[in-house]
């Protein structure tokens, strides 16, 4: 839905399973549509954030699906604003991981893949509307820390994917823009390590035209998982803002937190689950002392904690509740990051919810998806209000 400021806010639709466009297209028949009757007016446009796999993709581009599409979403009065482009496979139900980052930047099929879905957006946003679409930071850094020819090859893709997003916003008129996201034990985490690869990008053999580009390729920020590595949600945003580069897309998230104590270890067997990546930082202020890639190992490191170690795990957890002791959570990152919206209201148009982890969800924090979903706009769009964005 547009808000204030020109801002735009959906749930992302990657909480759904859904590898086929026949299977996504489904999920937002089924549930997208109520979660629109409870959150929205019937007269006001609606707006989806939509989470396409490689397959999915490949069948929306075929020309009856993609104008059945356009048709529907006319019909519901709904509209497409961005794509989340991160899981390129198989994303609900499976071992995910870290082969979610596959492929990653360094490969051909990650630029292919990508380029097509700005196709798709192009196409499906409105006039007047900006476009994005969020996508893996680079790669996974166990796969790039001895590797130093991936840093070349990831420049070339992006600069190669920024060039095709280029020629279709001169094309179509559409603002459209390509958002990294930084991750915990990815090829950039930190603001500090965006800042540094996109330095690197805008420095190279490519320097001149990368500079050109940087309206095209920007920063996806994710609240979580901002707030896992301690950051301060102002200066982190203050620093990409410095470098010149583009808020793509905020995506609205909260971390999981707490004190590595006996009770804290214990009430943590609760999170494992074997699907996705439930990276650990441990740190004590703003200070980050370690990283786990994975919650098991943490939970199988027997090194004495700090009297001040605490704990954040990137476990999306639902906006509109806490977790319960002795769990705390990092909405107040969260808030912080609307707070910097609040003082710098044109910075950003895009913000997504994405509590994907809904499947996964110990059993006491899962609601129907539907009353989840709509939990969360409330809390949302309170929060958006109270800041006077909605």
């Amino acid at each position: 839905m547009k808000l204030h400021h020109g801002l735009h806010l959906a749930y992302c639709t990657n909480v759904h399973r859904g590898e086929t466009w026949e299977q996504t297209f489904g999920t937002l028949e089924r549930h997208t549509l109520l979660v629109r009757q409870r959150v929205a007016r019937p007269d006001q446009p609606y707006a989806i954030g939509l989470r396409l796999g490689h397959r999915a993709a490949l069948e929306l581009a075929q020309p009856a699906a993609l104008a059945a599409f356009r048709h529907w979403l006319d019909a519901k009065n709904c509209y497409v604003f961005t794509i989340n482009g991160f899981p390129y496979g198989s994303f609900h139900g499976t071992r995910v991981k870290e082969q979610v980052y596959a492929p990653d930047w360094s490969t051909p099929e990650r630029l292919t893949y990508t380029n097509l879905l700005f196709d798709l957006i192009a196409q499906l946003v409105p006039g007047g509307v900006a476009g994005s679409v969020s996508t893996v930071p680079g790669s996974f850094k166990e796969w790039t820390a001895n590797d130093p020819a991936r840093r070349a090859a990831i420049f070339a893709n992006v600069t190669a994917c920024a060039r095709h997003i280029a020629d279709l916003s001169d094309r179509t008129g559409r603002d459209l823009h390509l958002g990294l996201e930084p991750e915990p034990c990815c090829y950039f985490e930190t603001t500090a390590e965006t800042v540094e690869f996109f330095n690197g990008w805008r420095t190279g053999e490519r320097a001149v035209e990368a500079e050109g580009l940087l309206r095209r390729v920007g920063v996806n920020y994710d609240c979580c998982h901002l707030a896992v590595e301690f950051e301060s949600p102002g200066a982190a945003l203050d620093r990409l803002a410095a470098a010149g580069l583009r808020l793509s897309k905020i995506h609205l998230s909260s971390a999981l937190r707490v004190k590595p104590d006996a009770a804290g270890r214990a009430a943590l067997a609760a999170f494992v689950e074997p699907t996705y990546l439930h990276q650990v930082v441990v740190g004590q202020g703003s200070t980050v002392r370690r990283r786990y890639v994975d919650l098991p190992d943490a939970l199988a490191d027997t090194t004495p904690s700090q009297p001040d170690d605490e704990w954040r795990v990137h476990f999306h957890l639902p906006l509109h509740a806490a977790p319960g002791a002795p769990f705390g959570d990092t909405r107040d990152h969260l808030l912080g990051a609307l707070d910097w919206m609040q003082a710098h209201p044109d910075a950003c148009q895009h913000a997504e919810m994405e509590t994907y982890t809904w499947e996964v969800l110990p059993p006491a924090l899962r609601l129907g998806i539907e009353d989840q979903l709509v939990h969360e706009y409330e809390w949302t769009l309170a929060a958006l209000a109270a800041r006077g964005l909605a």
